[in-house]
Formats: structure tokens, sequence, C-alpha cells
């Protein structure tokens, strides 16, 4: 491991369709992320509200695909969508973090988009 608590990835996999990434860490742990995920958790600024405060949600991202993944430094990847957004960074300790506490975003999520009268 690169450092006692933060686990590294040693393998970024992206399904030929494009609509999941699977990224495996050096401490055995493996997640299998969805484009949509991916998309409507994104750390961009632009889809978070430039503020603090909880994220609004992002509706419309049923059938989102991942186009392209690019390295930024030895620290993250920037996801490209088929909607055109590139703009949000993922690193290897959000990608964990997305991985490990996916339930609970998701439902968050879900949740957010329900309290909002929004749809996937």
């Amino acid at each position: 491991m690169s450092a006692p608590d933060k686990p590294w990835p040693v393998e970024l996999r992206l399904a030929k369709d494009g609509r999941r990434l699977t990224i495996a860490f050096d401490n055995g742990q493996t997640f299998d992320l969805s484009a949509e995920y991916l998309r409507v958790l994104t750390g961009s600024a632009e889809d978070r509200g430039h503020g603090a405060g909880p994220r609004p949600p992002i509706p419309g991202k049923a059938g989102t695909v991942i186009v392209d993944i690019k390295p930024v430094g030895a620290y993250a990847v920037r996801l490209s969508f088929d909607d055109g957004h590139d703009t949000g960074l993922y690193s290897w300790d959000l990608l964990h973090d997305l991985g490990v506490h996916e339930a609970e975003h998701w439902a968050a999520y879900l949740e957010g988009l329900k309290a909002a009268g929004l749809q996937r």
C-alpha cells in the first residue's frame, strides 16, 4: 500500500460498453461502479453547486456512458461522459470512498431526486 490508511489502485478497467468502471485496490478491495453513479457523484464544482451545503441532484443520467479516461498526475483520473461532462476529477481517495460507501451515496442521491421531483 502507498500509505497505511490509503489504498492504492492496482487496476482500472472500463467495460467495453462504457457503462461500468472497475477499480481494484492494493488492499484487496474491488469495486464495480456504474457510469451513472460516477457521473451523478462527480467531484466537479460545476455540478456540486460551487458552494457549501448539500449537492443539488443531477437528473436524467440513467443511460450515461464513460467515453474516455485520462490520468491526472499520479493521484486521479478525469472521466469524460457521453453528455459532454469532463470537468470532474476522481482521485483515488474519492473512487475508494465511492466504492466503500456506494449504497449510502446512492440512497442519498435517489432521495434527493425524489425530494426535488426529478427522475434518473
